[in-house]
């Protein structure tokens, strides 16, 4: 299930940043990756920098770089925590942000010791902030 707001999709269930990263909790491990939004804006993907494992990391902080044809951007932590698993297969594909944004293309997963819920959107409101970034941005 998803939610479309023009030609993004925001798939329900995950928590969102306002730098465009969705997080997948599970207890407290926390799967963390890039929005459809993102990965349309930088359109064709050809490099991902894989995180460390064994990171520690306070929200906010950059755990990855994304590189396109167009421009390299940073993800962010949406939790605290320590990095416990990465997407080795990004190395070699790292199209697969591009198709598959909410499932292949996870980044890592983080042990989190914090997750700041309320500094979170819900993808209810994290659909209403695209749509304001939209009218902004027309």
């Amino acid at each position: 299930m998803s939610i479309k707001v023009g030609d993004y999709e925001v798939k329900r269930g995950l928590l969102y940043t306002k730098t465009h990263e969705w997080a997948k909790i599970d207890g407290d491990e926390v799967v963390v990756g890039v929005t459809d939004y993102a990965q349309k804006a930088l359109h064709e993907i050809v490099f991902v920098e894989i995180p460390q494992v064994g990171k520690q990391v306070k929200k906010g902080d950059v755990i990855s770089a994304i590189e396109s044809t167009k421009a390299v951007s940073e993800v962010y932590s949406p939790v605290d925590g320590v990095i416990v698993k990465v997407n080795e297969t990004l190395k070699d594909m790292p199209e697969l942000v591009n198709k598959d944004p909410y499932g292949d293309g996870w980044i890592a997963v983080i042990k989190a010791t914090r997750i700041p819920k309320e500094e979170l959107f819900t993808d209810e409101a994290y659909a209403e902030f695209l749509r304001s970034e939209a009218l902004k941005s027309s």
